[in-house]
């Protein structure tokens, strides 16, 4: 049996179309969209410092039913709204397409691993800083 090499995996991949990064946080956007670029994870992403921002898009998005994204890369610590608050108001919206949301935080707490497994949509919890065998595992899951 062959083995392929990482690159040519990546490559043949599926990718997705539209991600959302919703976060607060400049350095972890910076690596973030690195490693999406790197990773060949998407042909666009959009990004948000904080939930209300991100729903507001969603909803006007959904109207329009353009752009709708496939993956969001959640933070569950950001001001005005934060990304428990997020998955609340995200839980009452009805789309066309299934979107998977990871939760990337720096938290490492039980309680939050343990309350993200409660959300339907929320399909894992990533510890920071995200990286390309990470993006490649969600791939690999849609």
């Amino acid at each position: 049996m062959k083995v392929q090499p990482l690159i040519y995996t990546l490559e043949t991949m599926s990718k997705v179309d539209v991600a959302y990064i919703i976060d607060d946080d400049p350095i972890f956007i910076f690596g973030a969209k690195r490693m999406m670029e790197i990773s060949n994870f998407c042909n666009s992403f959009k990004v948000f410092k904080n939930g209300h921002e991100a729903i507001t898009k969603l909803k006007t998005e959904n109207l329009k039913e353009i752009d709708i994204p496939e993956i969001i890369l959640l933070d569950i610590n950001m001001p005005v709204m934060d990304g428990w608050e997020f998955l609340e108001e995200f839980s009452k919206l009805i789309f066309n397409k299934k979107i998977t949301i990871y939760i990337v935080s720096s938290s490492i707490d039980p309680i939050d691993i343990k309350r993200a497994k409660r959300y339907e949509n929320v399909s894992n919890y990533l510890v920071k800083p995200i990286s390309v065998d990470a993006l490649k595992n969600i791939l690999k899951d849609i």
